[in-house]
């Protein structure tokens, strides 16, 4: 089998093939990468505690401008936006070990943020895709004990 090749994809809601698998609970977004099903990455995504801080986060994604960067932070890892031009948006993650940037246009990039809205409620079906999350973090704790 050849190791997967990845220069950065782009993203746009009205991309003919479909790359977002999903949203799961804790709020990962689930792409498949290049829209090649097989290989599946869940980027970390934005969890606020309140309705203000809502707020905050997407004024403050709205007003990046190109070489802007901004950090959504969690327990467990961290994502950065980097605003690349007016409606091109990277999202740094890893991939075979080797980093790789997923670019989306504003619209896209702002449809996952609008997620973390404390009403949100992931689909049915997406529910399964935070049981892969927990499942891949028990492996890894389990190897890293070994």
């Amino acid at each position: 089998m050849k190791p997967l090749f990845c220069l950065s994809p782009r993203y746009r809601l009205d991309d003919e093939s479909p790359w977002l698998e999903g949203i799961d609970p804790s709020r990962h977004y689930w792409i498949a990468v290049n829209g090649d099903k097989k290989v599946t990455l869940a980027l970390p995504g934005l969890i606020v505690s309140s309705i203000d801080d809502f707020k905050q986060v997407v004024r403050k994604f709205r007003s990046l401008q190109p070489g802007e960067v901004m950090s959504l932070a969690r327990i467990s890892s961290r994502c950065m936006i980097r605003c690349i031009t007016d409606n091109c948006y990277a999202v740094e993650a890893r991939i075979n070990d080797a980093p790789v940037c997923h670019l989306f246009d504003r619209e896209a990039l702002e449809s996952l943020l609008m997620t973390a809205h404390p009403d949100w409620q992931c689909s049915p079906s997406d529910i399964e895709l935070g049981r892969k999350i927990l499942l891949r973090s028990l492996e890894q704790a389990t190897i890293s004990q070994s």
